[in-house]
């Protein structure tokens, strides 16, 4: 979309060094420190890497022998490879292992024949996962990864998709909650020793969604399984996430007839008056709201007039309280207590549809489809009866404390990183402020909880945190929100070059990648997953950047970008930073102690 000045903002601007990765960043000591206008690599066309120079390394023994290999001291009697084979992904020469680990863990491997750099990196799921997925994201242009240097994994997480009753099984509920992905780490390691005759010298995690949730949980169960941990929109806050947030949400959005309230095509009208009220607080009308936590939209002001018979642009009293609920998510009804961290942002409002608010009344919501799921077989210590519905769910102080007993099993909140900064470990936690699906409060409390514990100083040492205007859910989005975190990532860890500002840009398609998304499953709703994302197993996917994408950097939170009052609006190089308005302390509701060090549960 083209991004139109109304008001510009200068800044007087502070000297410091650029240094170029495959996405542009600044490179700083804190995330504090000034910075430069950002170089717009889409434009000017730069072509650079990050991270350390690595020979590559060829392989030692043959793909095939792999098939040979003992993996009973990592996943038990009977966990093996099933195959072991080499074929074309994203132009090269790769050994595929596929294998499982007892008792259901599926886990595929590629392995470069030619090309690998030393550097592993594995890849999160989705929603429930149930399926073995390559499509990365928050790596678009990252030139190590694009010719093709990475050993790359990625598991099931310990069930299949047509699964929606895994959580019967205990041992499947603890591999989906975190022992799947802390033995692909240890099998893949195995296997690129074997293969290469080496270990590899760096191991990134890259996840999203419940991928995010997966990449915290490895940062803060297993400190020493990765170097680099980057976790996008991280549904960390499990327990609370489908069972409480996507279960009030469609509850709120269905009337006593059973339908919908509020449907996809009353989005623009709402957004609209969102961005009417609150997009030229940065200084700039957009279309984006850059500091939503200062948007205090009131849908009153949308209600119809009495008698009025045209409602084509406002809303009707139901209508009206609906979209109230839907904002302020649930409360207990006699302490008045917040029963989620928050509802979804001012400004992200076309990002509901489907999530939701369906296209038709009477059609299906992602928001019902695991809600249901997730209560049914997975949140509680004994599962409700076969015949437990939404209708059945009581949003109370009671019945949050019910789900808090599993939270040290699901949750990945526990802030106390400090074995994972002594191992020298790096983790970037980014957010989209248009999340319809989690909430990015939640990436905040986090962030600050992390400070509040480690103190801000040490946190900054090894943490960061971006948070992108108009991104959807992992990505797409009004604003640009394709990113490249890998690049960053590698020159803070091998380089020991912190990261501060990061340039994103437009994507060629509000749907350019499945990373970390939904994808599939036989209890989807109509319109899931969202159009035109590409289907699952497809092979390893990368993202691309569109030539001459319009541009904006994103600085590690607190701050956010403003346009300078010089240069084109589209590129990235006209923005500076500047202190977000609202910077809360900390949020008020029932689950925030989860923010504080616990004892996991096994």
């Amino acid at each position: 979309m083209s991004l139109q000045v109304f008001k510009a903002l200068g800044q007087s601007l502070a000297t410091l060094s650029l240094v170029i990765a495959c996405g542009s960043s600044f490179a700083a000591t804190s995330p504090s420190a000034a910075a430069q206008p950002v170089t717009n690599r889409a434009e000017s066309n730069v072509t650079a890497t990050g991270g350390v120079t690595l020979p590559a390394v060829k392989p030692v023994v043959a793909c095939s022998t792999l098939t040979q290999a003992d993996l009973s001291s990592i996943g038990g009697a009977g966990s093996r490879v099933t195959s072991a084979k080499e074929v074309k992904q994203n132009g090269a020469s790769f050994c595929q292992i596929e294998g499982q680990l007892k008792p259901t863990i599926g886990f595929k491997v590629l392995l470069p024949a030619d090309s690998w750099v030393q550097r592993y990196m594995q890849i999160g799921c989705g929603g429930l996962c149930g399926n073995i997925g390559l499509q990365i994201g928050a790596a678009a242009g990252c030139t190590p990864l694009n010719a093709n240097g990475f050993a790359i994994a990625a598991t099931d997480m310990g069930h299949t998709m047509q699964e929606a009753d895994f959580g019967k099984n205990p041992q499947k509920r603890v591999d989906f909650a975190y022992r799947s992905q802390h033995l692909t780490a240890l099998v893949a390691k195995q296997l690129i020793a074997t293969y290469y005759g080496q270990q590899p010298r760096y191991s990134y995690f890259n996840g999203c969604s419940d991928g995010g949730r997966e990449a915290l949980m490895e940062a803060q169960r297993y400190p020493h399984d990765f170097n680099g941990v980057i976790a996008g929109a991280a549904a960390m806050n499990f327990q609370v996430q489908n069972a409480v947030y996507h279960a009030w949400q469609a509850l709120s959005n269905t009337g006593p007839d059973g339908k919908a309230v509020i449907v996809a095509s009353r989005l623009p009208l709402i957004h609209q008056a969102v961005l009417a009220q609150c997009d030229a607080q940065d200084g700039q009308r957009d279309g984006l709201i850059s500091d939503p936590q200062s948007c205090h939209f009131d849908p009153q002001v949308l209600s119809c007039k009495a008698g009025s018979t045209d409602t084509k642009n406002c809303l009707s009293a139901a209508e009206v309280t609906t979209l109230k609920k839907l904002y302020d998510g649930p409360r207990d009804p006699d302490t008045g207590e917040k029963l989620t961290i928050s509802g979804p942002m001012p400004g992200s409002e076309l990002a509901w549809a489907g999530v939701f608010v369906p296209e038709k009344a009477d059609d299906g919501i992602f928001s019902q489809t695991i809600a249901i799921s997730s209560l049914k077989y997975l949140n509680y210590v004994k599962n409700p009866a076969k015949d437990f519905t939404l209708k059945d769910v009581r949003f109370t102080k009671a019945a949050f404390a019910e789900l808090a007993k599993l939270h040290p099993l699901y949750d990945a909140t526990n802030p106390d990183l400090k074995a994972f900064n002594e191992a020298g470990g790096k983790l970037i936690i980014w957010h989209g402020w248009a999340d319809p699906h989690i909430s990015p409060l939640n990436s905040v409390a986090y962030h600050q909880a992390v400070g509040s514990v480690m103190g801000a100083a040490t946190r900054d040492k090894f943490e960061r945190l971006y948070l992108v205007p108009g991104m959807h859910h992992c990505s797409g989005g009004e604003g640009p929100s394709q990113l490249d975190l890998l690049s960053p990532m590698m020159n803070w860890v091998e380089k020991s070059q912190a990261p501060d500002a990061i340039v994103t840009y437009q994507a060629a398609q509000q749907a350019s990648t499945g990373f970390g998304q939904p994808t599939g499953g036989k209890d989807l709703p109509k319109g899931m997953p969202p159009k035109g994302m590409k289907p699952i197993d497809q092979g390893l996917q990368l993202e691309t950047l569109a030539p001459n994408a319009a541009s904006r950097p994103v600085y590690p939170y607190p701050q956010y970008a403003v346009y300078s009052g010089k240069g084109d609006v589209n590129a990235a190089s006209s923005y500076v930073h500047q202190r977000l308005k609202t910077v809360p302390e900390s949020y008020q509701w029932l689950g925030q102690d989860f923010y504080k060090p616990y004892t996991f549960m096994n």
